[in-house]
């Protein structure tokens, strides 16, 4: 486990030593006390936190509204840096879940959830509560991450799988960086672009579209985040320009390309989140993963 410090705030990170048995999951466990007020920016996953021990993380959204305890959050979470977490004594697994996989975990299409934040008693019921108690009731990080990954591997098999040409396509807007154009996508698979557009929104949460400007806009902060310069990131990463560049992150962060420079931790978390791609094999193996 690392430590780190940020303001009065001072964080114990953990990771896995072990790829999880799912393609497209990934995990960090934090502890933190004093945690005060961080951007949460926009993550072209889906966010299941799992939280136990004494304290609660609490979101602190545009609306005002304060949702406590674990929950799970739709692609693009905190879009316009309007979303904040804070809290005391907090302890949580966070898991990133690539959209495909989704809906198989969650037990719901992720298109229900839309960028909104929802209560994971909501989803699972009871099941929240017993996988809150079974992970408080553990010394060692590794033993927790074992005991979700069982968990979300289970419920992974159980559940309904997406369309292969659904997958197909994520898995193109992922490796273009957010490039691949959604006419040539629905030609490639043989599908009219209504009919690509209403299975994408229904199985992954978000239009084909949006999640091209999310995978770049991702793309983009973790090469500013690594320094390089605004024009060049917006050179190479598909914005019309510089200007078109400093557009897309002030909306899917509230600042700046600068600022998101600055703050790493908030953009890019390299220490919780190494940057090495999810084990996606071949997504139209509906258990490739396993």
């Amino acid at each position: 486990m690392r430590t780190f410090a940020r303001g009065a705030a001072t964080w114990d990170v953990e990771c896995p030593r072990r790829p999880s048995l799912v393609a497209g999951v990934t995990m960090a466990g934090f502890r933190v006390r004093d945690l005060e007020a961080l951007r949460i920016v926009p993550f072209p996953a889906v966010t299941l936190l799992l939280e136990f021990g004494a304290g609660s993380p609490v979101l602190d959204g545009a609306e005002g509204r304060r949702r406590p305890g674990s929950f799970v959050a739709g692609p693009g979470l905190g879009a316009g840096g309007a979303v904040r977490a804070r809290g005391q004594n907090v302890e949580c697994v966070q898991v990133r879940l690539s959209p495909v996989i989704a809906r198989a975990i969650l037990g719901a299409p992720p298109a229900e959830l839309d960028g909104a934040v929802v209560p994971l008693d909501d989803l699972w019921g009871r099941e929240a509560a017993r996988i809150r108690e079974r992970l408080g009731g553990v010394t060692s990080w590794q033993d927790r991450f074992a005991l979700t990954d069982t968990l979300l591997a289970r419920r992974y098999q159980a559940g309904p799988p997406v369309d292969p040409e659904v997958a197909w396509a994520w898995r193109r807007i992922v490796d273009s960086h957010g490039l691949a154009r959604v006419e040539g996508l629905a030609e490639e698979v043989g599908w009219s672009r209504k009919r690509l557009w209403s299975r994408f929104r229904s199985q992954l949460g978000l239009p084909p579209k949006r999640a091209g400007k999310l995978v770049r806009f991702d793309h983009a902060a973790h090469r500013l985040v690594a320094g390089e310069g605004s024009a060049r990131v917006a050179a190479d990463s598909g914005y019309a320009d510089q200007s078109h560049l400093c557009r897309d992150v002030m909306a899917f962060t509230g600042a700046t390309p600068t600022t998101v420079a600055d703050e790493p931790f908030l953009a890019v978390d390299d220490m919780a989140w190494p940057i090495t791609r999810p084990r996606e094999k071949d997504w139209t193996g509906r258990r490739a993963g396993l």
